[in-house]
């Protein structure tokens, strides 16, 4: 891994966008209902709330004074109960909104996952595979309180000013407007304070989604590290990625900070100006400690709306950039997709044509130029040549994992980008290089491409690629649960699974990337009857550098320098003594 992979390569400099909030209207209005039931649940009881600074008012100026048990009795209970209700109300609020967040989150997570679904091979090539699990995992909880009790708190805030201000100007007009002398105050400090703040936070994006990425390869890639004795000097990268986190996070935090203190302060200093102007200034014989009192509660409450909304606000900053990223990622345009007019493939019968195949990987690099050949239904094509020459680009475009620049891919005479995908890869069977494995029992990988197979068809399946063998002698057989990657079978193992759970899918045509590649000389003889069984009536492409296992295809092409440079059998190519034969030779030298 070179030291500085994970420089700075998601800067995003675009300006606080409104639309990105607007467009977030699609995963909130399936549940505005219930948001808005919750909104009034809290206004109610907000208003609950609102009439104790009378209560406490008319207690201390009347029934104190004058002694009157009987109403002080009525006050304190009309404030208990007015608090009980604010208390009610509030925790009927948070239950609903917990279901409203976790709804939203579930349907942001299931289009983020369908839609990744659908992304092409040229979307991952692209990307680290933990900058795609951040967005999909951390991003989406840190936007949901956002959508949801964000948004309704800001509404609910506003509505607490309004009626806040109300009550102040009922108890007394001139100290009301003392408390809202401080507002301009205020205003400066915040928009001061915006721009800093969100530029902060979304550099506390791009490091985390650069250290997640960084982390995640490394967890993958640990044997390598310590095969190459790397834990010192990936542990000094990490450890630099992780300061760089550190560093943006306190940065951001202290811009956050800033918010709380800023309006606590200044609304320290209004409700000094209270007792200032109510006593000294205002001094006029009419201002009873009630009433001061109440509007220096009021007072604090008017700055507690306040306080939330710049929290609201500070949310706002922290969570845009994550919005940004995941409708970043939902727009991600399908490279590979049906076309408007796609027809269904019908069953084929494995005819494949390529007709003046041009195709680049990236602009400026051609990898097949105007290449042409066919193969007819049930002949076994393998594909040899330098690595590089584009022998597993031919079989991805095959599969339609790729779409060709120029030229046409064409099965049983059927356009591939003008058939539905699924009609197309329904009816292949495709092997990689990579043998994946998915967590789970043996059972489930081998049916994976065929839901309904019943276990005799899964163990038929693995006799004839000799898998059952090995999985028979596990400890659970084909219940054996094989964990992440396939974490408990050899590579050789995994590809024989493989093997098992292509030939069970029974394709028509079979597409073998270096199939045979992890599985030992004796397995691969035993295997070979196998492949032989699997290859009668279908149409394949063997992709394979141990030459010996492609002798008896019923063609084999040289591909090299974008296009094929010999064709014909095994001995016909032997007997030319071109590239095939120096390559077959030399092969045949280090065996010996």
């Amino acid at each position: 891994m070179a030291r500085n992979t994970y420089k700075e390569d998601e800067l995003l400099e675009t300006p606080f966008n409104v639309k990105h909030l607007l467009r977030s209207w699609v995963y909130v209005k399936k549940y505005y209902k219930k948001m808005l039931f919750a909104l009034s649940l809290s206004a109610l009881g907000a208003i609950a709330g609102l009439f104790s600074p009378l209560f406490q008012q008319k207690a201390l100026d009347e029934a104190i004074p004058e002694g009157n048990k009987p109403m002080l009795l009525i006050l304190a209970g009309l404030l208990i109960a007015c608090t009980a209700v604010s208390v009610l109300f509030t925790t009927f609020r948070s239950r609903i909104m917990t279901k409203v967040g976790q709804s939203i989150i579930y349907d942001i997570r299931k289009d983020l996952f369908s839609h990744l679904q659908k992304l092409s091979f040229k979307y991952y090539d692209n990307r680290p595979h933990g900058k795609i699990l951040v967005r999909v995992v951390n991003y989406v909880n840190s936007v949901s309180d956002m959508l949801s009790n964000s948004l309704i708190n800001l509404i609910l805030e506003i509505f607490n000013l309004i009626f806040i201000i109300i009550f102040m100007f009922i108890v007394d007009v001139k100290l009301s407007l003392v408390v809202l002398a401080g507002v301009p105050i205020l205003a400066v400090f915040l928009l001061w304070i915006k721009n800093k703040q969100r530029r902060a936070w979304q550099q506390v994006s791009n490091k985390n989604s650069n250290l997640n990425a960084y982390l995640q390869e490394n967890i993958v890639g640990a044997r390598v590290t310590q095969i190459f004795a790397r834990e010192d000097e990936n542990a000094e990268i990490f450890a630099g990625l992780s300061g760089r986190c550190k560093k943006a996070w306190m940065r951001a935090v202290s811009y956050s900070n800033l918010i709380w203190p800023g309006i606590d302060n200044i609304s320290v200093i209004i409700r000094a100006c209270i007792y200032i102007f109510g006593l000294i200034v205002f001094a006029n014989g009419h201002y009873t400690a009630g009433t001061i009192i109440a509007i220096s509660s009021y007072a604090a409450r008017f700055w507690q709306p306040i306080m939330n909304l710049g929290n609201i606000f500070n949310n706002f900053l922290n969570n845009i950039a994550y919005l940004e990223r995941i409708f970043e990622t939902l727009d991600e345009p399908v490279d590979i997709d049906d076309a408007e007019d796609a027809e269904i493939l019908p069953p084929i019968k494995g005819k494949v044509e390529f007709k003046n195949v041009t195709f680049a990987y990236e602009e400026g690099h051609t990898i097949l130029n105007n290449l042409s050949f066919t193969a007819n239904p049930g002949e076994s094509i393998a594909l040899v040549g330098p690595t590089g020459a584009g022998k597993s680009t031919i079989v991805n475009l095959i599969s339609r994992f790729y779409d060709a620049n120029r030229g046409q891919v064409l099965i049983d005479g059927h356009d591939v980008s003008k058939v539905t995908i699924e009609s197309l890869r329904s009816q292949l069977g495709i092997m990689l290089q990579d043998s994946f494995i998915f967590s789970g029992t043996i059972e489930d990988n081998i049916r994976y491409g065929k839901l309904d197979a019943t276990l005799d068809e899964i163990r038929n399946a693995s006799k004839v690629v000799c898998a059952d063998p090995f999985i028979e002698n596990m400890q659970d057989g084909y219940q054996t649960e094989v964990k992440e990657r396939g974490s408990v079978l050899s590579q050789g193992q995994k590809q024989l699974v493989s093997f098992a759970r292509t030939l069970l899918s029974d394709p028509q045509i079979l597409i073998l990337d270096e199939a045979t590649s992890s599985i030992d000389v004796q397995t691969e003889r035993a295997l070979q009857q196998g492949l032989n069984n699997m290859l009668k009536g279908r149409t394949s492409f063997i992709i394979a550098h141990r030459l010996s296992t492609i002798k008896n295809c019923d063609k084999i092409l040289y591909i090299s320098d974008g296009g094929i440079q010999e064709c014909g059998t095994h001995e016909e190519l032997l007997a030319k003594k071109g590239a095939y034969y120096r390559l077959y030779t030399s092969q045949m030298e280090d065996i010996a």
